[in-house]
């Protein structure tokens, strides 16, 4: 019995060196990923990768509108305030973006503060102007005197602006009327 009891001791003493010896390899209940896993990873990627490819789509198309708009907005904004303080408000547009101006004595002087400060087209925005139904000059400078004129008697020089935007297959088009009114609107980028 004795021996037995020694033996039993002998091998329990193996086992303890065997599977907890720092030098001893250790069995490893997972040895990689299952297929189920792997499966489940690539699954959630898939789905990640669809909401940003869906999220970006759209989204050119969506900052030249809002460009536009807000394009529109603030000529029809100098308009009013041509109107109410009877001072004429010019608009000027170049390569990199607008400003508009008023005049002070024989020189047209750009607006710095407030709503009608210069601003900047986004990134890669093309700008082709025609006025009184000809194609104006958009150069890198801001011209000395502005190209579109709204008067304090609520009048507009009549213009067409179409903004571009890289690869975005629209454009979008705002127009000014002579009795003030501005609009706005998306049109194919191959048209005329």
């Amino acid at each position: 019995m004795a021996a037995t009891r020694q033996r039993e001791s002998a091998f329990e003493a193996a086992k303890r060196l065997r599977f907890h010896s720092p030098l001893a390899p250790r069995p490893s209940p997972l040895a990689g990923f299952t297929l189920i896993e792997i499966l489940v990873v690539v699954v959630i990627l898939a789905v990640i990768s669809a909401a940003l490819v869906l999220s970006t789509a759209g989204s050119g198309r969506r900052q030249l509108e809002r460009e536009g708009e807000q394009v529109r907005a603030l000529i029809a904004y100098a308009c009013e305030q041509a109107e109410l303080s009877g001072r004429e408000i010019g608009v000027s547009v170049g390569i990199d973006g607008y400003q508009f101006s008023q005049q002070e004595q024989d020189a047209w002087l750009p607006l710095r503060d407030g709503e009608l400060r210069p601003r900047h087209w986004i990134g890669g925005t093309a700008a082709t102007l025609s006025r009184d139904g000809a194609r104006a000059e958009v150069a890198a400078a801001f011209p000395e005197k502005p190209q579109l004129m709204c008067f304090s008697s609520g009048e507009l020089t009549p213009f067409r602006l179409d903004l571009g935007l890289g690869e975005v297959p629209v454009r979008v088009r705002i127009e000014g009327d002579p009795t003030g009114a501005v609009s706005l609107a998306a049109v194919d980028a191959n048209a005329r």
